[in-house]
């Protein structure tokens, strides 16, 4: 089976599962999506690794796995979501340690918040995306193709439940003010609240 090259959209709140998050993936070399639901926690780390400018002071859970990595010369080669089963994804970390491979089942969240910190490309097979893809219409943009069928991460991200983004306070907020609370929530270590912040003023930039 064909690996196809998948990299980071985006991510966005869900509108079909309240509370939770949808990680976008999109094909490399093509326009389809690859939406996944996944748990706020894992959102939010993988929000951090893509924002070069939130530093957490302490490692998050992937931060420590990279370190412990590091300390132990193992490295993520890639990632592959293998498999496609009863709306669950389900993930491979390809790794090597003294040029031996092991291949460690994984969570897809957990895979690319990893990735991101490993600098490891996303596969996905070819028959998963055109299964699971999903292609934007003219003019449809990453925050919408979410009320479509979307699979999950895993069983457990249904159950995600964190506070819904409160957009109607951020915006009588000023850029500067925005700035200053998204520097306080990072220094709280308040990820969540970071990211809301962040996409406020991404909007506004």
């Amino acid at each position: 089976m064909s690996l196809v090259r998948l990299r980071i959209k985006g991510i966005s709140y869900s509108q079909t599962q309240n509370g939770a998050y949808a990680l976008l993936l999109s094909e490399q070399d093509g326009d389809r999506q690859l939406p996944i639901v996944i748990g706020a926690f894992e959102a939010q780390s993988i929000a951090i690794a893509l924002e070069k400018d939130i530093k957490p002071p302490r490692p998050l859970t992937h931060d420590l796995f990279k370190s412990f990595s590091d300390q132990f010369s193992i490295r993520i080669k890639q990632v592959i979501i293998h498999k496609l089963v009863d709306g669950v994804f389900y993930s491979s970390l390809i790794c090597e340690r003294e040029e031996m491979e092991e291949i460690i089942d994984a969570r897809t969240s957990d895979a690319v918040a990893l990735a991101l910190r490993f600098n490891a490309p996303i596969f996905t097979y070819k028959n998963i995306l055109d299964k699971a893809g999903i292609q934007l219409r003219s003019g449809e943009t990453s925050n919408n193709p979410l009320a479509k069928g979307i699979v999950v991460d895993d069983p457990a991200s249904k159950k995600a439940n964190p506070p819904s983004p409160s957009r109607e306070r951020l915006k009588h907020k000023s850029l500067k003010e925005l700035k200053k609370a998204l520097e306080q929530a990072v220094k709280n270590e308040n990820y969540e609240k970071a990211a809301q912040l962040r996409d406020e003023i991404s909007r506004r930039e």
